[in-house]
């Protein structure tokens, strides 16, 4: 009769998919159970894990370290296959098999390839040297387990290198970015992963675009506003590192920030293009479509990264990248003292002109606009710059006859900005039913728990949830108040300042916006010298947004060629401010 003896089965599958969505584990754990009666083991423990053995982190290390304890009183450690037990190759299955000799504790397998029987050579001799004592199966084993880990290599460049080359042609491979799903579908290339729409977040990242587009939100108003549509990062599960059944803890779910805006409005993914290592870093047009246009993208971004097509050929995207200056990185455009700063350019070197106030002998300060380090003097005192800016803009009137085409498309905007309010309002109540339920949901918790510290963070929480819903209330409460205005009203706005300019131009009490309404009437910066070269030459002046013409008798007139829109990002925002003033959110 076969002597008992007590051993451990070692259990293991390489990814956390396979142990938790298949049934390895439970195959291996049922052989086992109806392999060791048969062989006389007892198994005392079973030992799960779920991660990879090619790497230099060997899981069933810790199976040895239990096994050669003397107080478990273990006699075989029992696995399936050399290759369940590692896949790192002879070199290392030697090293872990070894530290099990000196506790005479066996190593078996149950398809029969270890054999734990020691041959003397020199047993006929009646001798034995430790060269003369061997095991007839260590070349077999160690052949078995270098092909355990030449099959790790040939399973990973069969997959992996399938996902390259479809993430080459445009398909999709990785987890989905938010804002998407992924989804199978039937392809001249197979069944392949593309990202669709997803209905609850794709809303929210064209949100984002939209109003980064605009030019007249800050990005800390942008993460506010979203944050208030509902906006939270995915969340993500991170398990214990030796067993991957237990989850340690759970990230993400985190509030939109201006830093983190950025990094979204960034991936050029939600354009239909990729750009990642498994593309050399080179963008792809991908086989799907992107939540937003290349034109939207293009203008959140403000021209720091930019997306186009190859006039040789429409499919091929180019990406490219505008550092911005360390120089001016942390200067502030936007100053009320010096507000055309940088808006009109130097008429020696076409460089913006800088706003500063220089000190006098008798301590006296002198502002003036001028051009700073570029090989050449040019300063003008901040008075006669003023002066011929106003100059300038008496001259500037816009055509009575055309403002019904101006009505027309301010109408088509009122209207459009209706449609999104609209929009909003839906994600709003979507929101504050989720929020009530999580409400409810902790409420139910507490009735059912009596610890102090639990309660006292699932009132905190309460409170968070609670002051969410109140920002929703407000919220809601801002956009009614724009919709009681109706277009008539909006049209008698636009009506008067098309007629009254200099009150936009020359009057408003905000240099700021000042300054930002005077830049709408060009495409390009202007340059001083010809913003200050008088009525008589004022038809010389180049640059000047298609929206407007020169005429020969100093007068500026609108005319609509292709729309009321402007054509640069930075003429979009004073428009829209001028146009839809009732209708702007802040």
């Amino acid at each position: 009769m076969t002597q008992s003896r007590n051993g451990v089965l070692a259990v293991r599958v390489s990814t956390v998919g396979q142990g938790i969505d298949g049934d390895s584990p439970e195959a291996q754990i049922e052989q086992g159970k109806r392999y060791a009666p048969n062989h006389g083991i007892n198994i005392t423990k079973i030992l799960t894990y779920l991660e990879s053995a090619a790497g230099d982190n060997q899981p069933m290390q810790h199976v040895i370290d239990y096994a050669i304890d003397p107080k478990n009183g273990i006699d075989v450690v029992l696995i399936k296959s050399i290759d369940r037990f590692t896949r790192g190759g002879s070199t290392t299955y030697d090293l872990l098999r070894r530290q099990l000799e000196p506790y005479n504790v066996d190593l078996e397998d149950m398809h029969g390839v270890i054999s734990n029987v020691k041959i003397n050579t020199l047993e006929h001799l009646g001798m034995k040297y430790k060269w003369s004592v061997h095991a007839p199966t260590r070349k077999t084993e160690l052949l078995e387990a270098e092909r355990a880990k030449d099959e790790v290599r040939d399973i990973l460049t069969r997959m992996i290198g399938s996902e390259i080359r479809y993430t080459q042609i445009g398909y999709w491979s990785r987890a989905a970015r938010y804002g998407y799903l992924t989804e199978k579908i039937e392809t001249v290339n197979g069944k392949r992963v593309v990202l669709i729409e997803n209905p609850d977040e794709a809303p929210l990242v064209r949100k984002m675009f939209e109003m980064r587009a605009a030019g007249i939100y800050s990005d800390e108003q942008i993460a506010i506003e979203l944050n208030n549509l509902g906006f939270r990062t995915p969340i993500k599960v991170i398990r214990d590192k030796n067993d991957r059944t237990k989850i340690v803890k759970r990230t993400g779910g985190k509030p939109m920030t201006a830093k983190l805006l950025r990094a979204y409005i960034n991936k050029t993914i939600y354009a239909g293009i990729n750009t990642e290592k498994w593309t050399g870093d080179k963008p792809v047009k991908c086989k799907f479509k992107g939540l937003v246009s290349v034109e939207l993208f293009n203008k959140a971004n403000h021209g720091r990264i930019s997306i186009s097509f190859d006039s040789n050929n429409p499919e091929q995207p180019i990406v490219g990248h505008t550092q911005k200056q360390e120089k001016f990185a942390k200067k502030n455009v936007y100053n009320e003292e010096f507000p055309y700063r940088k808006l009109i350019t130097c008429p020696h070197c076409n460089n913006p002109l800088l706003g500063s106030a220089s000190r006098g002998r008798l301590g006296k300060y002198y502002p003036a606009y001028h051009c700073s380090h570029h090989g050449h003097y040019f300063r003008v005192p901040k008075d006669k710059f003023d002066t011929a800016i106003n100059s300038f803009i008496d001259k500037v009137t816009i055509s009575p006859e055309r403002f019904d085409e101006v009505a027309e498309a301010v109408t088509e905007v009122w209207r459009q900005r209706n449609v999104n309010l609209q929009n909003e309002d839906i994600l709003h109540a979507n929101r504050r039913t989720e929020l009530e339920s999580q409400i409810r949901v902790i409420v139910d918790k507490i009735k059912l728990i009596s610890s102090p510290t639990a309660i006292k963070y699932m009132e905190e929480e309460l409170i968070e949830l609670e002051q969410q819903i109140t920002n929703i209330d407000n919220t809601e409460g801002e956009e009614m108040n724009k919709k009681t205005i109706d277009i008539p009203t909006i049209l008698t706005y636009i009506k008067y300042f098309v007629e009254h300019m200099k009150d936009l131009l020359i009057d408003h009490c905000n240099p700021i916006l000042r300054a930002r309404y005077f830049g709408v009437i060009f495409d390009t910066v202007p340059n001083y010298s010809l913003i200050e070269c008088g009525s008589a030459e004022i038809e010389k002046i180049p640059g000047v947004n298609e929206l407007f013409r020169l005429s020969h008798s100093g007068i500026v007139s609108m005319v609509r060629e292709k729309g009321l829109e402007p054509s640069r990002p930075e003429a979009l925002a004073p428009k829209a401010s001028v146009s839809t003033n009732s209708t702007t959110r802040a």
